[in-house]
């Protein structure tokens, strides 16, 4: 059974930096496309970032390009997300997500395996 877990949230001030983890278990990933998405409250889950386990190809929002990167750990089933120069409204629930066949990578509904969430606050 895949089950995927997520470190890494936390309180910071706007500008600020953090390291989202994601550990993947309960299955081969070669195959996959891992993601991470968000959520703030009153507001619909939205894509964030998306990598490709084999390969390596990488896939961002426009919100996030040039502020995040996602990246894996081949060896270690790893999954992180280093958001740096963070703003306001990156304050969400982020999730890790992962499936094998998706169409669009960046549709919530096209991934089969979600994390519990950890909580990112950014102050101004």
């Amino acid at each position: 059974q895949v089950q995927l877990v997520e470190s890494g949230g936390g309180l910071v001030q706007t500008g600020g930096s953090l390291r989202l983890s994601c550990a993947a278990s309960g299955s081969t990933f070669r195959r996959y496309i891992m993601g991470w998405f968000r959520q703030a409250p009153g507001k619909e889950r939205e894509f964030v970032a998306a990598i490709r386990w084999s390969g390596g190809d990488t896939y961002y929002a426009d919100s996030v390009r040039g502020r995040f990167t996602i990246s894996r750990n081949y060896a270690k089933n790893t999954v992180h997300l280093q958001m740096n120069s963070l703003k306001p409204e990156d304050t969400a629930v982020y999730y890790c997500a992962g499936t094998i066949a998706v169409r669009a990578y960046d549709i919530a509904s096209q991934y089969d395996y979600w994390g519990q969430g950890t909580q990112v606050t950014v102050s101004s």
